[in-house]
């Protein structure tokens, strides 16, 4: 296991006397903060862990409060981007996203549904991202948006039917429990393991956090995500977050979405 538990108890020591310096209710909060931290990180699953690397605490928390400060970047009114949502955590029937946007034909991608919705911070930065590929050379199309419960469960249904419960669990939320009926979800075209390929793929991987949208659920992390590997699957974070992602949680989305739900949820 990494020492990242041990560089944050040093740090407690070396910036004890700098501590001094400050008033005693800054250190005290100084103080109080590093102990959530090493509070919080400890009840992550050991995989968690070791995705995080050595560092140090003030740096992270830094960090993680540039992050929860991007959440007034969303919408006020409606759930947080980091919302923590699985097999485990899920949302009601009648949840639905406050301020959904319907996507038309557009110079910036395209589209190959005429359901598609996303809410409003998602879309801006749909377009953003579509435009920059499309200066790439590059047009991305997408498949599927935001789904409500209603529809995540007949489609959960469907794919029963066809592959089986087992396999219908590696590839397909239950209702309430899919990234998508968030409204900060979509899947681009074509959605299977061919998008890894494709030059839309390539691109994606490459430059999509710049524009903060994040790959949910990588190869190699079922155990985690409870989801195969899904290349065409990104959910929009934000910019901050999705740094916040690579630098501190081996860029796995998922770490990082339960760090911030546990940190949020610690009242001692």
């Amino acid at each position: 296991m990494k020492k990242v538990f041990l560089m944050m108890i040093l740090a407690c020591a070396i910036w004890g006397s700098a501590w001094s310096k400050e008033s005693s209710s800054a250190g005290a909060a100084a103080s109080s903060e590093i102990q959530k931290l090493n509070r919080v990180l400890s009840a992550m699953s050991p995989k968690c862990k070791n995705a995080i690397p050595n560092g140090d605490a003030s740096e992270f928390l830094s960090d993680l409060h540039r992050v929860l400060e991007s959440e007034k970047d969303f919408s006020s009114d409606d759930l947080s981007p980091f919302y923590l949502i699985d097999k485990k955590h899920n949302v009601g029937e009648n949840y639905v996203p406050k301020k959904l946007i319907h996507l038309d034909k557009n110079p910036d991608y395209e589209i190959n549904k005429n359901n598609l919705s996303l809410r409003t911070e998602a879309f801006a930065a749909l377009a953003r991202l579509g435009a920059a590929a499309k200066k790439d050379g590059v047009t991305l199309t997408v498949s599927s948006t935001y789904r409500s419960y209603e529809y995540q469960k007949n489609l959960f249904q469907y794919w029963v039917k066809v592959d089986g419960l087992a396999e219908a669990e590696r590839e397909s939320a239950r209702e309430g429990t899919s990234q998508h009926q968030l409204g900060l979800a979509l899947d681009f075209a074509p959605v299977d393991d061919a998008f890894d390929q494709t030059a839309g793929g390539k691109w994606v991987y490459q430059h999509a956090a710049d524009y903060g949208w994040s790959l949910s659920f990588p190869k190699g992390y079922e155990d985690v995500t409870g989801f195969r590997w899904e290349c065409w699957h990104f959910r929009y974070i934000g910019l901050e977050a999705c740094r916040f992602q690579k630098k501190w949680f081996s860029n796995v989305q998922q770490f990082m979405i339960e760090f911030i739900d546990a940190w949020k949820n610690d009242a001692n």
